[in-house]
């Protein structure tokens, strides 16, 4: 089930979005935007890139906790997990990008 981009205007003024599943968790976080247009091509990409296996980089925190980023054709990243208790988990995080990005509707957040 598909769930929902939030975009929204972080403390510096970048404009950034998250992406939430069906179930109001966030899954992944974007980077930094200087424009509201520039963010949502960002939820766009993630739509085009979601279904790709090799665009998700596994990876661990200083601290050991595994985390991915999801990053686009020209390599670039366009967006971060939280960090996970386990690989499996994150290997299961990994796995809810496409069912939530995958025809998910692109809103403001909420003040």
């Amino acid at each position: 089930m598909a769930g929902k981009f939030e975009i929204y205007q972080d403390k510096s003024g970048d404009f950034r979005f998250r992406l939430k599943a069906s179930n109001g968790e966030i899954v992944l976080t974007g980077q930094g935007y200087k424009s509201k247009a520039a963010c949502v091509n960002g939820t766009e990409s993630v739509t085009k890139n979601c279904e790709d296996a090799s665009r998700f980089e596994k990876k661990d925190s200083a601290s050991g906790k595994p985390y991915f980023v999801l990053k686009a054709a020209n390599h670039q990243v366009i967006g971060q997990s939280q960090m996970y208790a386990s690989a499996a988990s994150r290997d299961n995080g990994i796995a809810s990008i496409a069912r939530a990005a995958v025809g998910a509707k692109t809103v403001d957040a909420e003040s």
